[in-house]
């Protein structure tokens, strides 16, 4: 495979500049060892989904956590574009932790930056397979996504049962979802540089990235899935958030060897 490092695009056609919002916790004791988590949020969602439960979490298990909202009307080279300029800007060799479309923003982040590791949370890299289960769990609110329109996502498909119906409403309120044709591809993800690793997490019962989606993913990687039955596609805002964050971080202390200094 080859590296997207070096795009003469870039020198002919650079990405415009934007103000990029970028919120962080950071822990209390910020000489642990542990690389910077740069999150990025899936399609239609902001840094507020990390927000609310992930951020403050990893940073109190020593992590300096950040999240980075897309800019609006970003196209993936725009988007992928702001979270390599992100993660250069922080202190430190970064993990990236992508969710849905941001997972596929990672995926392409990684062949431009060097990560000290990677997380694909849900990822949607076969946009044609995420429309088709969005289509079959919710064709009335898919089918204007289809035309242009915006993707009216239900609760039942970004959540478990177990999360209220009114919690449920609000983050949906909150998620302005409005899909580009160019996230419809099936292109297989470039080669990362350095090689870092790379662990794919997601739900057996999510209704947008089904298992075979997620065993793919994890097969592209060189690994097997990381599954939280019972949740829905948001593992950051479901009812048992603080599993899925849990063993990512225990991962990237054990797996991918950042368990504190000297590492």
């Amino acid at each position: 495979m080859k590296s997207d490092l070096l795009r003469f695009s870039d020198w002919t056609d650079p990405v415009p500049p934007a103000e990029r919002e970028v919120v962080s916790r950071l822990p209390e004791d910020d000489d642990q060892g542990h690389p910077p988590l740069l999150f990025v949020p899936g399609l239609g969602h902001g840094a507020w989904a990390y927000a609310e439960h992930w951020l403050g979490h990893a940073a109190g298990r020593g992590f300096a956590a950040h999240a980075l909202t897309p800019r609006p009307g970003g196209d993936l080279r725009a988007q992928v574009h702001d979270v390599v300029q992100t993660a250069a800007s922080l202190p430190r060799q970064t993990v990236l932790i992508g969710h849905g479309v941001g997972a596929l923003v990672v995926s392409r982040a990684l062949s431009r930056y060097p990560a000290r590791a990677a997380v694909l949370v849900a990822p949607v890299l076969d946009g044609w397979a995420a429309l088709g289960a969005a289509l079959r769990s919710n064709p009335f609110g898919t089918l204007p996504a289809v035309f242009g329109g915006r993707l009216r996502l239900s609760a039942r498909q970004m959540f478990g049962p177990s999360l209220p119906v009114e919690e449920a409403a609000a983050y949906l309120e909150r998620v302005d979802a409005r899909p580009r044709a160019e996230l419809l591809g099936r292109a297989a993800p470039p080669a990362p540089v350095g090689a870092p690793p790379t662990l794919v997490a997601g739900s057996p019962d999510d209704r947008i990235v089904r298992r075979g989606a997620l065993d793919k993913a994890a097969a592209h990687y060189g690994g097997a899935p990381l599954l939280f039955p019972g949740m829905g596609h948001d593992l950051m805002l479901d009812t048992g958030w603080v599993e899925p964050i849990d063993a990512i971080l225990d991962w990237l202390g054990k797996e991918a060897g950042l368990s504190g200094p000297g590492h």
